[in-house]
């Protein structure tokens, strides 16, 4: 298996895989924000976070194993000496983030718990600053700042939104696992291929959540009424497949290969751009219409998001390309 830099790809295979990190990224965004107004809507006829997460999960990972299990011919050396990295992936940057995030909204508004989550793409600078000496450069602080500053208008902060303290517990534990999301799906020198690791990641967070509430750790509860979105009435089943199949399966599979393209520094805050489509989500599931400042807000962040690309320093060897 031969190991080659972005540099070895050259000029325009480099600028191609670059533009196809992108939109990938893109992608995953947009299909990770819509994951909040169909759990709202679920939430509030009685199903309970640990219940839509486990189905979310459960779906995916039915859907992702099978080409997660080709992938991997030829290949099922690589499993063991990555067991803990599956492990913790599906723990933390699966379940664990899924899980906190539905629990944040159960105690608090979604802006606020999204703007919690959403420290993550600076947590994941602080972490390859501190463990491996990866100094983030002006640009990349500008462009950290400039999409802060914007998350506050798109969340609709400066109204006064009150904060409860379970609900901030929760979104922090969100924000541990969406950072250990971005920096595990970066590790493309373990070997393991990116279907691999959603398959593993999905199957692992499934098992744990239902074992949890199996032995009655974690609350369990559903229903069968109907759940509104834009104005009409759907089958309970209706936002739970979308769930699996849209904001599970092919948001984390897209999400983990625009992550190995772009790395996991640039594409934290790419992913930004998820809070912006969860507030276009929620202005057409639930008629929540975003404001003008809410729309200078996703403009700042998408600036923010440039000045960290143009910030980026020389890919590290952490994140190689394998071919």
């Amino acid at each position: 298996m031969a190991t080659m830099t972005r540099d070895d790809l050259g000029p325009s295979a480099g600028a191609s895989r670059t533009v196809g990190g992108l939109a990938l990224a893109l992608v995953s965004a947009l299909t990770f924000g819509l994951s909040g107004a169909l759990a709202r809507g679920l939430l509030d006829t009685g199903w309970t976070p640990g219940s839509v997460v486990l189905v979310r999960i459960s779906v995916a990972a039915v859907l992702v194993a099978p080409f997660g299990a080709y992938a991997m011919r030829g290949r099922w050396d690589a499993v063991r000496p990555n067991l803990a990295l599956v492990l913790t992936y599906g723990l933390l940057a699966v379940a664990g983030a899924q899980f906190c995030y539905f629990s944040a909204v159960g105690h608090m508004q979604v802006g606020p718990a999204l703007l919690i989550e959403y420290t993550a793409p600076a947590a994941v600078v602080v972490w390859l600053w501190v463990r491996k000496g990866e100094r983030p450069g002006p640009l990349t602080l500008a462009g950290a700042g400039l999409a802060a500053l914007g998350l506050v208008l798109v969340l609709d902060l400066l109204s006064g939104a009150g904060l409860s303290v379970p609900g901030v517990l929760w979104a922090l534990g969100a924000m541990v696992g969406a950072a250990a999301y971005f920096l595990i799906s970066a590790h493309e020198d373990s070997g393991l291929p990116a279907l691999a690791l959603a398959a593993g990641g999905l199957i692992v967070g499934g098992a744990s959540l239902g074992l949890l509430g199996l032995v009655g750790v974690l609350p369990m509860s559903s229903s069968t009424q109907d759940v509104t979105m834009a104005g009409s009435s759907y089958a309970w089943w209706v936002p739970l497949a979308l769930l699996g199949v849209v904001t599970a399966a092919i948001a984390y599979v897209t999400g983990i290969f625009a992550i190995r393209r772009l790395g996991s520094r640039v594409a934290s805050f790419v992913a930004l751009i998820e809070v912006v489509a969860g507030v276009l989500w929620a202005w057409l599931l639930l008629e929540e219409l975003p404001n003008g400042l809410q729309l200078l807000g996703g403009l700042l962040i998408l600036a923010g998001v440039v000045g960290v690309k143009l910030g980026e320093r020389d890919v590290p060897d952490s994140l190689l390309v394998h071919e």
